[in-house]
């Protein structure tokens, strides 16, 4: 039993790398079939908020945190950025080219997060280090496996081509709807980097993260039916013309986002978020394959050689960030050996060499001596 307890976090992160592929492959298919990009964000935004905000209220303690204009700016901030932007041009991205490519690209999230945190200073770079030339070659081979992905197509290894109807406010010939659907991907990665960075001082300023993501998650749906609102005034781009698409904005926003953030918390406090983050290729995998069976989604050279790329440069980002996490744990054990070590050097000179007890049986001695 000992083993299997010890298997579940992997587990967990197996089914949920598995679901995080269903919902990029479900959501291809409804975009296919001419469901708007901007509504399905916030129908799916609307859902999430619906599971997540309940669970926040019932399992918030008597001390919660309480909000001020710093920590709503914030929280604004953050859901303006790496959720309503983010999950727009994503799926955006993810009809113009495909849920093979925007799961692909999703592994450039740490080695962009990488380059933001050292912009910020957040990371420190030591060229003498050995874990961050790591970093740096990772994040190198992650740019340009989305580089090639994007650019280099070369030989076609599977299925035939398959225009999507013109739904998509930039769609036009195929070769530069792939090119700009790519550019919308590396883009969404872009805004998800700069929300992990800016989970830094937000966390800081409002500490309860499951209130935290259930107003998130508000904010972002009343962000996204602006900006929808404002784009597409069209009523009739609100309706579901199919069960497909109303069971993908369901199980999207309940499994994909409610869900999936408990299980990647529960993980994240088990093993770790290096863990956890070494997963994020296995859906690469899954979706790759699953979307040539499925979508009939083409397979290219170019993009198999730059998802191998992409996904090394995230092992090898991943093994330096691992190593940074291991000094900096040795440090922390080695201070507290410190601290130990002193307290109790200042209890033994505190302490009277010879106690109260034994300098009174040493008086009686000498008095019977």
């Amino acid at each position: 039993m000992g083993g299997l307890r010890d298997q579940k976090p992997a587990m967990a992160m197996f089914a949920l790398q598995f679901t995080y592929a269903v919902v990029a492959l479900s959501t291809r298919a409804a975009l296919l079939q001419g469901m708007s990009p901007r509504v399905f964000t916030v129908y799916r935004q609307a859902i999430a908020t619906l599971v997540i905000a309940p669970i926040a209220y019932f399992s918030r303690g008597k001390s919660s945190c309480s909000m001020g204009l710093k920590s709503f700016s914030l929280i604004f901030l953050t859901s303006l950025i790496g959720v309503t932007i983010n999950q727009n041009i994503y799926f955006e991205g993810l009809y113009l080219a495909s849920s093979s490519m925007a799961s692909a690209m999703g592994n450039l999230v740490p080695a962009i997060t990488f380059v933001m945190a050292s912009i910020v200073g957040l990371e420190t770079i030591n060229f003498k280090s050995i874990r961050s030339i790591a970093k740096i070659i990772g994040t190198l081979f992650c740019v340009s496996g989305a580089i090639c992905m994007a650019i280099l197509r070369g030989p076609k290894l599977l299925n035939s081509e398959i225009m999507p109807p013109q739904k998509s406010l930039f769609a036009s010939g195929n070769n530069e709807t792939w090119l700009l659907g790519c550019l919308f991907l590396f883009a969404s990665a872009c805004c998800w980097s700069l929300w992990l960075i800016l989970q830094v001082p937000i966390s800081a300023s409002y500490p309860d993260h499951l209130s935290l993501s259930a107003w998130m998650c508000f904010l972002a749906t009343l962000q996204s039916v602006i900006l929808t609102l404002f784009i597409e005034p069209d009523p009739e781009a609100w309706n579901f013309n199919s069960f497909l698409e109303i069971g993908c904005c369901f199980f999207s926003g309940i499994i994909g986002s409610g869900v999936s953030f408990i299980v990647q918390a529960w993980c994240v406090s088990k093993r770790g978020p290096v863990f956890s983050a070494m997963f994020n290729p296995l859906c690469t995998v899954i979706v790759t394959i699953l979307a040539a069976l499925l979508l009939d989604e083409e397979i290219y050279t170019g993009s198999l050689i730059g998802a191998v790329g992409v996904i090394l440069g995230l092992y090898i980002v991943l093994w330096g960030k691992a190593r940074d996490n291991n000094v900096e744990e040795d440090k922390n054990e080695k201070l507290q050996i410190e601290d130990s070590e002193k307290t109790r050097y200042s209890n033994d000179l505190g302490e009277p060499l010879l106690s109260d007890k034994t300098r009174n049986v040493n008086e009686i001695d000498v008095v019977h001596c």
